[in-house]
C-alpha cells in the first residue's frame, strides 16, 4: 500500500496520488485498446476518440456522484471543494459505468452511428482499464475486504499510515487484487470472443453479464460498509446495481440472439 506515489519539490510538497495515476493510466490503455480495435473493425477512429472524450468525463462524473449520495454526501454538504478532490479516491465504479452508458446512447443517436458496433469496441477497454484502476484501490487502502481469520497467506495486512482508508495490522480479504484479477479475466474473455462474436452488441451484452456476477460475489468479501446498503447487510447498492446490469445485458443478448436467428 503506497498512497502518495511521489512529491513534487514545489510549494511545501504536491503530493502526487498513486490512485489518481493508476485510474488515469486505465483510462489511457483504454483509450489505446478503443483506437487500435476502432480501426480493425472499419469505423472512424475519430469518431471513436471523440465518443471517448464523452465516456471520461461522464464516468468521472457519474463515479463521482454515485460515491457522494450514497457514502459521502454529509461531507461534502459541509465542505464542497472535496466534490473535486478525484485523486484522492471516492469513485464508485458503476456510477462511471452508468454515466459512461448513458452518454454513449445520446452521442450515437446523435450522430446515427451503428450503435452496436461501438458498444462492441469499447467493451474490453472497460474490464482493461478497471483492472488497473483497481489496483489504485489497492495503494490507496480503499474497497478493502473482511477481516479474514487466522492470518492466511493471501490475506493483505495494511501498514499504519495516515492516509490509508483501511484498517492498519488486520489481516484483510484482498478484495481489490481479487477484482483486478477478475477483470483481466473478463479481458481475456472479451478478447477472444470479439473475432468469434455471432451478432453485434454481443461483446457489450457478455461484459454487462460477467461484471455484475464478478461484483456481486466480490460484495460479498468486502469490508467497506460505507459502500452503501440497500438491504442492511445482505444486498449492497453495487449487488443491486449488479442484477439490474445482468438482466439489462441477458435482455440485449437474448434480443440480438433471436433478431439473428429470424
Amino acid at each position: 500500500m503506497h498512497p502518495v506515489l511521489f512529491e513534487i519539490p514545489f510549494f511545501g510538497g504536491i503530493p502526487v496520488f498513486s490512485y489518481g495515476v493508476l485510474v488515469a493510466t486505465g483510462f489511457l490503455v483504454g483509450s489505446f485498446w478503443v483506437k487500435r480495435e476502432a480501426m480493425r473493425v472499419g469505423i472512424s477512429p475519430e469518431r471513436a476518440m471523440d465518443l471517448l472524450f464523452y465516456i471520461i468525463i461522464a464516468a468521472l462524473v457519474g463515479s463521482r456522484v454515485l460515491h457522494i449520495l450514497v457514502s459521502d454526501l454529509d461531507r461534502v454538504l459541509e465542505n464542497p471543494l472535496l466534490l473535486f478532490k478525484v485523486w484522492e479516491g471516492g469513485l464508485v465504479f458503476y456510477g462511471g459505468l452508468i454515466g459512461a452508458l448513458l452518454v454513449s446512447i445520446w452521442y450515437v443517436r446523435k450522430y446515427r452511428l451503428p450503435w452496436l458496433i461501438y458498444f462492441d469496441v469499447f467493451a474490453p477497454a472497460i474490464p482493461l482499464g478497471h483492472a488497473i484502476g483497481r489496483l489504485g484501490c489497492l495503494m490507496a487502502g480503499c474497497c478493502y475486504g473482511k477481516v479474514v481469520q487466522g492470518n492466511p497467506w493471501y490475506a493483505l495486512v495494511f501498514p499504519e499510515t495516515g492516509r490509508s482508508f483501511a484498517p492498519a495490522g488486520i489481516p484483510l480479504y484482498p478484495t481489490q487484487l481479487m477484482e483486478s484479477a477478475a477483470e483481466l479475466l473478463v479481458f481475456v474473455i472479451l478478447f477472444f470472443l470479439r473475432r468469434r462474436k455471432k451478432f453485434n452488441g454481443q461483446l457489450m451484452a457478455t461484459y454487462l453479464m460477467l461484471y455484475a456476477v464478478v461484483r456481486s460475489t466480490i460484495e460479498f468479501f468486502r469490508g467497506d460498509i460505507e459502500r452503501g446498503f440497500i438491504i442492511d447487510p445482505w444486498l449492497s447498492t453495487s449487488q443491486g446495481i449488479g442484477i439490474v446490469m445482468f438482466l439489462a445485458g441477458l435482455s440485449m443478448y437474448l434480443w440480438q440472439w433471436r433478431k439473428k436467428a429470424a
